[in-house]
Parts: C-alpha cells; sequence; structure tokens
C-alpha cells in the first residue's frame, strides 16, 4: 500500500471515494473516418455556441437587463420597481445561460469523445475566461478610447 498524499488526496487510511484513475473495460471501436470528421465538425459547432452564449453574458444580457428595467420604470414610475426587475431578470438570464453552458459543455465532451480524442474535462472554464478578458479590454478601448471620459474630440465631450 502506498501511503504518499499525492497518491491518495493526502489522506493516510486510503484513496477518497471517486478519485480513482479511469479506465476502461476495452478499447471504443472505431465507426470510420467519416464518421469521426463529423463527430469533429458538430463539436466544433457546439464550441461556437459555447463562444457565443459566453459573450452574450459579458454585454447582451446584461444591457437586456438595464432596457427592461428601464421600460418598467418608464410604465410604472418607480425607480425601484424597474431596478428590482432588472436584478431578477439579470439572475434568470445569467444562470439559464450558465446550466446551458454546463450542459453544451458536457455534450462538447460526449462529442468529442465520439470523435476519437481522449477528452477528460470541458472547455467552458477556458472559453468563459478568456470571453471575459476579450470584454474587458473592449469595454476598456470602448471607454477610454471611443467614448472617452472627458475628451472634447469625440461624442461625449463638453466641447468647450
Amino acid at each position: 500500500m502506498r501511503t504518499d498524499p499525492t497518491d491518495n488526496g493526502g489522506l493516510f487510511v486510503g484513496r477518497r471515494p471517486g478519485t480513482a484513475p479511469i479506465r476502461y473495460r476495452a478499447l471504443p471501436k472505431r465507426k470510420g473516418e467519416l464518421r469521426e470528421r463529423a463527430d469533429a465538425s458538430f463539436a466544433n459547432i457546439i464550441l461556437a455556441g459555447i463562444v457565443g452564449l459566453s459573450i452574450l453574458c459579458w454585454g447582451p444580457i446584461p444591457i437586456a437587463c438595464l432596457w427592461v428595467g428601464s421600460e418598467l420604470d418608464y410604465v410604472s414610475g418607480s425607480v425601484s420597481l424597474g431596478i428590482l426587475a432588472a436584478f431578477v431578470a439579470l439572475f434568470a438570464l445569467l444562470f439559464g445561460a450558465l446550466s446551458l453552458l454546463k450542459r453544451l459543455d458536457q455534450s462538447w465532451i460526449l462529442v468529442r469523445r465520439a470523435a476519437g480524442f481522449d477528452q477528460r474535462t470541458g472547455i467552458m472554464p477556458r472559453v468563459f475566461a478568456i470571453t471575459a478578458g476579450v470584454c474587458a479590454i473592449a469595454f476598456v478601448l470602448w471607454f477610454v478610447v471611443i467614448h472617452g471620459p472627458g475628451s472634447s474630440f469625440i461624442s461625449g465631450g463638453s466641447g468647450v
């Protein structure tokens, strides 16, 4: 019995449940080159959906929720009701998008395995982090360069 903490999850009594290495009974049978190419193409389509939905989480969904809140504020005349509606819509849409992203990520893993890749982890955390970085850079560029918080040469400036 090995007692190295890196082998047994830090416990000296044995491995934690569910942390054993994955062992397949037999290698999966290949369905052919054409089938694997079709599965790889489908995995790329799913990946494009993950990227698109991740980008929606950083811009269009929050803007849409702000719009809903402002419309409700305009109709009802209550700022508090508009803010509440915007937060409820944001909560529902973002958590719904994250739930859909998780399901797409699991589907992507399965399709990649069907395409012949040894895929054990998903790509959603990496895609979400990359889209967050890209959208943050785009926002900073828009805020500082295009809009300019005090520029007199471009829109939004005082002109004085």
